[in-house]
C-alpha cells in the first residue's frame, strides 16, 4: 500500500516511477470503473512496467461516473463551472487533508511561505458557485497567509484597488489570485505599476470574453498591473495538484505530479520532447480516484518535465482552468 508520506517525500524520476506503478496496481484493484477502462483496452498489468504502458482514464469519465478507489465515506465533492445545460465534472474526495497537503506544499515549493504574502483573490464565477476545489484551496491560503488584509473581492473593484496600491506602496508582498476576465476587468478600470506584487491568473474567460491566446493576454495583463511577468495557476476539479508558471507560460509540476504528452493521433502512443499532443496528467495525490487523467488540454513537454498549455481540442467543452485557445 501507498502511503502519503511516499507520495509527498518523492525526490527523484526512478522514486516517482516506482511508487506510480504502485498505485496504478492499487487502483486497478479498487477502482471498478478505472479497471473496466484497463480490462477494455485488454491491459495486462503484470505487463505495465513503465509510465508509458500505464492507461489513461479520459477526464470525461469524471462526468458520468464515480471515479473512486476505496470506499471510505465522501468527506466532499468538488465540481468543474459549466454553461448552462452542461453536464459538469464531479471529483469524489474520500480524504480532504489529502488535497490540503498536496496544495500547501506545492504552493511552498514554488513560492516559500505563504505568511510572507497577503493573498487577495479575484474569483467572482468561483465564488458564485458552489463546490469550486479552486475557491477551497484559495480560502485555506488566505487563512493560511494569518494576514488581516488577506482576504477575497467580488464585484468591488473600487475597494481591491485601493487595497493593491496600498498594499504595494508599503512594500507588503501579495498575490493577487484572479480568473482572467476579472483581472482584464480590474485593468481596464485602472491602471497599475506594482512593485511587490504577483499578478496569478487561473484561466478562463468563463463566457465573458472571447477567448485570446497566451501572448496577447499576457502582454495586456503585464501592462495593465505594470508587471514584469504573469504567473499561472493549471489545476482542475479532477486533479488535487496544481502546476505553477512563474512566467513565460511554461509550467512546472511538484515532485508528486508529472505530464505526458499523447499522440493526438493514437492516444496509446507518446510524441517526443517539443512537439505538440494531449495533455496526459499523473497526479499521485489524486490515489482515492484516479491519478491517470487524459485531459482534453493541448500542450508541449520540455526538458526537466517542464510544460506548455497550448489550447483545448477542437470538440471539447468551454470548461476548467487555463483554457488557452490557440
Amino acid at each position: 500500500m501507498v502511503t502519503t508520506t511516499d507520495i509527498f517525500t518523492i525526490s527523484n524520476q526512478k522514486q516517482f516511477e516506482k511508487i506510480a506503478l504502485k498505485v496504478f496496481r492499487y487502483q486497478y484493484e479498487h477502482n471498478l470503473v478505472y479497471q473496466e477502462f484497463c480490462n477494455f483496452l485488454k491491459t495486462d498489468v503484470q505487463k505495465v512496467k513503465s509510465l508509458q504502458q500505464i492507461p489513461f482514464l479520459p477526464i470525461q469519465f469524471f462526468k458520468s461516473h464515480n471515479v473512486v478507489s476505496n470506499t471510505h465515506p465522501v468527506q466532499t465533492t468538488f465540481t468543474s463551472s459549466g454553461t448552462t445545460g452542461t453536464i459538469t465534472s464531479k471529483h469524489l474526495v474520500t480524504d480532504v487533508s489529502l488535497y490540503e497537503e498536496s496544495y500547501q506544499k506545492g504552493f511552498s515549493e514554488f513560492y516559500g511561505n505563504i505568511e510572507n504574502y497577503v493573498v487577495l483573490a479575484l474569483l467572482p464565477s468561483y465564488l458564485e458557485r458552489e463546490g469550486s476545489s479552486l475557491i477551497y484551496m484559495v480560502e485555506d491560503l488566505i487563512k493560511l497567509s494569518n494576514h488581516p488584509e488577506s482576504g477575497f473581492y467580488l464585484h468591488n473593484h473600487d475597494d481591491l484597488i485601493k487595497k493593491l496600491i496600498e498594499l504595494d506602496e508599503s512594500g507588503q508582498n501579495v498575490i493577487l489570485i484572479g480568473v482572467t476576465y476579472a483581472l482584464l476587468d480590474l485593468i481596464e478600470k485602472q491602471k497599475f505599476q506594482l512593485q511587490n506584487t504577483i499578478i496569478m491568473e487561473t484561466g478562463g474567460m468563463k463566457g465573458k470574453r472571447k477567448e485570446m491566446i497566451r501572448e496577447e493576454l499576457h502582454l495586456q495583463l503585464c501592462e495593465g498591473f505594470g508587471v514584469p511577468s504573469i504567473h499561472s495557476e493549471y489545476g482542475m476539479t479532477e486533479l488535487l495538484s496544481q502546476a505553477y508558471s512563474l512566467g513565460d507560460g511554461i509550467f512546472e509540476c511538484p515532485a508528486w505530479m508529472q505530464i505526458l504528452i499523447r499522440d493526438t493521433e493514437d492516444a496509446l502512443s507518446y510524441v517526443s520532447q517539443g512537439k505538440t499532443g494531449g495533455i496526459n496528467v499523473i497526479d499521485l495525490a489524486n490515489i482515492n480516484s484516479c491519478s491517470f487523467i487524459s485531459t482534453q488540454d493541448l500542450g508541449k513537454k520540455y526538458p526537466n518535465n517542464s510544460f506548455e498549455v497550448l489550447g483545448r481540442f477542437d470538440n471539447s467543452d468551454i470548461r476548467g482552468c487555463n483554457l488557452m485557445v490557440v
